[in-house]
């Protein structure tokens, strides 16, 4: 296992840090989160263009051919400019499950235009489902009918794609979300640079895309990998919340020096960055060798440290940290969700406590 990054990893990080630097400053994310329309579908575009949507899908289906590890750069540069676009929903979450289903024509047509960015898609589960949980509070019978709280990435989506009980087991189905019987409804926030929407189905139309033999394995794999993958995005925004604190107390002077020259501020941001090494590592091997147990040892431990990092981050930007126009509670705020996302870090401790013996 080499959990180092490849010569391919970082030319595309950088192409990838290019284009946010560009296009997603953060008086431009704050500004636009201020407003009816948060996402920036104009960037999501620029993103797909690069190819970055469908990183992980096989060429013979029309992706790139590369891995979960060049996805995972991406998560890291969308976390370190806490972008909003709908990344994981449509090319994690969405594009993960339809990888899990039968390669039919539907589906590959469907993974054509989620790679290219001419729809957007999202897993019509609650952003909070931790992997390996009930996932289909929507039945069939005549249209599909339930109601889904808190769905990452919905309020801009084209398509859903939904779990379903169906009478032999789960099933997932595609569904349009121009149709009478889907209701979006967008709700207030935590992470206002990943809004979240309330789903509600009545009777609306589907295509099925994965009977029982095949949804459930879908869905449980699209969860596991989001989860291991959003790893890699709360190590980008700890990464940002430690790089600009450190330059900020070299800037900033208190006794004729500079604040970051007291010993006690430099024991915190040591502590940060040791934190931030471990939580590479894991993030990195979730990346690398994806599976339950990687993911939920990324996701218990990235949580934690993306969380603790953007708190120091507010408390030692002092008085400035605390205000609206400086863009650390951008960055708080998107560390609590991810924190709560796909699982706590509470809940994934728990999944890996029959490991224990291999973890220790």
């Amino acid at each position: 296992m080499n959990l180092l990054y490849t010569d391919i990893e970082t030319d595309l990080r950088a192409s990838v840090r290019d284009l946010l630097t560009d296009r997603a400053q953060p008086a431009d994310v704050l500004a636009r989160c201020e407003t009816a329309e948060p996402y920036d579908l104009d960037l999501w575009r620029a993103l797909t263009g690069l190819g970055a949507a469908s990183l992980h899908v096989p060429e013979e289906l029309g992706g790139q051919g590369a891995s979960l590890r060049e996805t995972a750069v991406v998560m890291e540069e969308l976390g370190r400019f806490v972008a909003p676009v709908p990344f994981l929903g449509s090319a994690v979450l969405a594009t993960t499950a339809l990888l899990g289903c039968k390669p039919t024509d539907e589906v590959r047509s469907l993974l054509d235009a989620l790679g290219n960015g001419s729809t957007v898609a999202t897993l019509a589960v609650s952003l909070a489902t931790a992997p390996g949980s009930a996932v289909a509070p929507v039945e069939t019978g005549e249209g599909l009918t339930g109601r889904v709280r808190s769905v990452a990435d919905a309020s801009v989506a084209d398509l859903l794609l939904v779990p379903a009980a169906g009478a032999g087991g789960l099933e997932l189905h595609a569904v349009s979300v121009e149709q009478q019987g889907v209701t979006v409804e967008p709700v207030t926030s935590l992470d206002l640079t990943r809004p979240v929407a309330d789903l509600t189905l009545d009777g609306a139309s589907s295509t099925l895309l994965a009977g029982p033999e095949s949804a459930e394995s879908a869905v449980d794999g699209a969860l596991w990998t989001a989860a291991g993958l959003l790893a890699s995005e709360q190590l980008g925004v700890a990464e940002w919340c430690l790089t600009t604190t450190v330059a900020y107390l070299k800037e900033r002077h208190q006794f004729g020096r500079p604040v970051g020259s007291f010993q006690a501020l430099k024991h915190r941001l040591a502590d940060v960055w040791q934190d931030l090494v471990l939580a590479r590592a894991v993030a990195r091997n979730a990346a690398d060798d994806p599976g339950p147990l990687s993911a939920s040892l990324a996701k218990a431990l990235c949580s934690t440290v993306a969380l603790h990092a953007a708190e120091e981050a507010v408390q030692l930007h002092g008085g400035i940290g605390m205000t609206w126009e400086h863009p650390a509670h951008l960055y708080l705020k998107r560390a609590k969700a991810d924190s709560i996302a796909l699982g706590t870090a509470g809940q994934h401790r728990q999944l890996l406590a029959p490991h224990a013996n291999i973890v220790a």
